[in-house]
């Protein structure tokens, strides 16, 4: 049997899940309270019983957002950088293949870069989002393993999460697209 923290946990899911879906197709300005509440069946009343606000709802996506991908920073910092590589373009694609909200995620987080209308918070949680610097060291790593091609370790980070957010984005618009091999991604850093 399902407890009541269960069920208020799952409710809380299927907030965050539709709440995304809106951000993303009608951007944060665009998506109001009534908005989301609708597309869970709920009263706006009642959604305020899971979060606060608006603002605290977009502030946990956007934290959601930024804590996957620095954790999979840290998981670079060990290992081969071939091996990081290889791990972070299958783990991704994979969620992108099986998870929708995965792909809506990723959108979330490229128009947040560039929103200047969202809270306050949102911006904060921002500011410690970078995933090019720490991967930079990676493909140094590896160019000195000679396992990673040379070039601009920046630029060659910049070149391998840009795809992987161009995919996203295309799989968040066009759920049924067939998604690369992430073995194909990795062939924008791997050394020939």
């Amino acid at each position: 049997m399902v407890t009541r923290q269960e069920q208020r946990e799952q409710r809380r899911e299927e907030i965050l899940r539709a709440a995304l879906r809106l951000f993303v197709r009608k951007g944060y300005a665009g998506t109001k309270v009534g908005d989301i509440a609708e597309a869970v069946g709920m009263s706006a009343g009642l959604m305020f019983h899971y979060f606060d606000s608006k603002e605290a709802l977009y502030e946990e996506l956007i934290g959601l957002g930024v804590s996957g991908p620095m954790a999979m920073m840290g998981e670079g910092a060990e290992g081969g950088a071939i091996a990081f590589f290889e791990g972070a373009a299958a783990g991704v694609l994979g969620y992108l293949r099986e998870e929708p909200f995965m792909a809506d995620m990723f959108v979330l987080m490229g128009n947040a870069l560039m929103d200047e209308a969202i809270p306050p918070r949102a911006k904060e949680l921002l500011a410690g989002f970078d995933v090019n610097t720490p991967t930079a060291e990676v493909v140094r790593r590896g160019q000195r393993e000679g396992s990673i091609r040379e070039g601009d370790p920046v630029a060659l980070s910049v070149a391998f999460w840009a795809a992987i957010q161009g995919i996203a984005e295309e799989l968040a618009v066009y759920p049924d697209m067939p998604c690369p091999e992430p073995e194909w991604i990795v062939d924008i850093v791997r050394k020939r």
